[in-house]
């Protein structure tokens, strides 16, 4: 593992929790891998042996509904772990894990992580850490979803995306629009209507190119306390 991707394990809320030597030992000396699109890392149901950092790229969470669909349950980029909790949550993975892009990510051996924190209880704060980054992220999404319109989330979101806060901006988007409208609680065809709703305030699309003409103006429309039309 090189100094850049050492840099982003000790970045996550998990590992950054811990002492260095401790994360050394448990992530020095793992290899890693590159994930093509639409690998599977583990299934709901199966036992939790491992989980994950996120160096490049993107996974998705979600559970398969009785009716063949998806409940994304979060999505995680550069600088995330996800799936450390399920290791004490029953043993299991609670929901299933794909990789939404070409990334490159670090799996770790869960009963490393189990025994040490059996040798040393302290390590425990660090988990704890790392529940509590993704409770917060669950409740800001919980939040976005009952309070925000489908185009005040689909422009926070673009928001989010943008390096600057204000000016124009021109992005592309990280990953395809379905999982894009399944994370911000959206069926894909409210997520283009919602976008053409979007258009009075700058915003224009070209396949997976955004062009935003005024990023303030368009943070302000995400943070207004009028929802706009409903019916999303």
């Amino acid at each position: 593992m090189d100094p850049s991707d050492w840099q982003i394990v000790c970045s996550t809320p998990l590992f950054g929790a811990m002492p260095q030597e401790v994360a050394q030992s448990l992530v020095g000396n793992r290899a890693v891998r590159v994930y093509e699109k639409g690998t599977l890392l583990f299934q709901q149901g199966e036992p939790a042996s491992s989980f994950f950092v996120v160096l490049d790229g993107w996974v998705k969470l979600f559970r398969a509904a009785p009716d063949g669909g998806e409940a994304v349950v979060g999505v995680f980029c550069r600088g995330e772990s996800f799936a450390e909790a399920a290791m004490f949550m029953g043993g299991r993975y609670p929901v299933n894990a794909e990789v939404a892009t070409t990334a490159r990510l670090v799996r770790i051996d869960g009963e490393l992580l189990r025994r040490r924190i059996h040798e040393q209880p302290d390590l425990a704060l660090s988990m704890l850490a790392s529940a509590s980054y993704h409770l917060k992220f669950l409740v800001e999404q919980i939040e976005q979803i009952k309070l925000l319109s489908a185009p005040q989330r689909i422009a926070d979101f673009l928001v989010k995306l943008c390096p600057a806060r204000e000016g124009s901006c021109a992005i592309e988007l990280p990953y395809e629009k379905a999982l894009i409208a399944g994370r911000l609680g959206m069926k894909p065809e409210s997520l283009s209507r919602a976008l053409a709703k979007l258009k009075p305030l700058g915003v224009s699309v070209d396949r997976e190119r955004v062009t935003i003409a005024d990023i303030d103006l368009l943070a302000r429309f995400a943070a207004s306390s009028d929802r706009g039309e409903e019916g999303f």
